[in-house]
């Protein structure tokens, strides 16, 4: 990813492996520090489904924060 500020619009959602076929699911439309901020209050199991995307990037959330 990108070297981005932590007001860059961003969206995060959640890839549902529930649904057959797989779903996205919006949590979020905002900053990238509101993102992490909703990520981080989310339950480890989430958190591994969750997806931030830019612009011009998409990047798994646990990626971010385990570097």
């Amino acid at each position: 990813m990108r070297s981005i500020s932590l007001d860059h619009p961003v969206r995060l959602y959640l890839l549902d492996d529930a649904v057959e076929g797989g779903a996205a699911v919006t949590l979020l439309y905002g900053s990238l520090a509101e993102a992490l901020a909703e990520a981080a209050r989310q339950p480890e199991e989430v958190q591994a489904g969750l997806i931030i995307q830019t612009q011009d990037d998409v990047v798994a959330y646990l990626d971010i924060v385990d570097g």
